[in-house]
């Protein structure tokens, strides 16, 4: 990969507004440079329900939909956002699907690839890992806002 298009890359994750936000744009440079880059065709799978992902995707390009059975418009995914991450951090196998809405190119890193970077630069773990958080909850409030409905003006206002 030529340095300016990982100039780019790390221009597009560091913009995210629901990227791991607490990444440097030191953090993103070193990111980038262990990164794999990876495709997919529109339709294909990024994660596999009840697979292992043993790494996390970082979206560039292109979009996804998290299938989620319960819900009956999946959300999306978008540039700088990552997908994978809960079986990553439990280690356990993949609790949805999640399917290129359109041709998307991603960023894939594995555990022993970030576990090295993390021994490496301590403040990078710290960060990655404070971005996951503020990731999963961001969604889970969404999640959680979605199937409570629509409230009334009232509820609104005292929230």
């Amino acid at each position: 990969m030529t340095k300016a298009i990982q100039q780019q890359d790390v221009s597009v994750l560091s913009a995210a507004k629901h990227g791991l936000v607490y990444l440097t744009a030191n953090d993103w440079t070193l990111i980038a440079d262990k990164a794999v880059r990876k495709q997919f065709k529109a339709g294909e799978q990024i994660i596999q329900e009840g697979r292992r992902t043993h790494g996390v995707y970082l979206l560039l390009k292109g979009s996804a939909s998290v299938q989620i059975p319960t819900q009956e418009i999946p959300p999306a995914i978008g540039v700088g956002e990552v997908c994978g991450e809960i079986s990553f951090l439990d280690e356990q196998p993949a609790t949805v699907n999640v399917v290129a809405k359109e041709a998307v190119e991603a960023y894939y890193l594995d555990r022993p690839t970030l576990q090295g970077l993390f021994e490496l630069f301590p403040h990078l773990g710290s960060r990655f890992y404070h971005s996951l958080a503020a990731s999963l909850s961001r969604r889970l409030r969404e999640l959680i806002k979605e199937a409570a409905g629509p409230q009334p003006a009232s509820a609104k206002k005292s929230s």
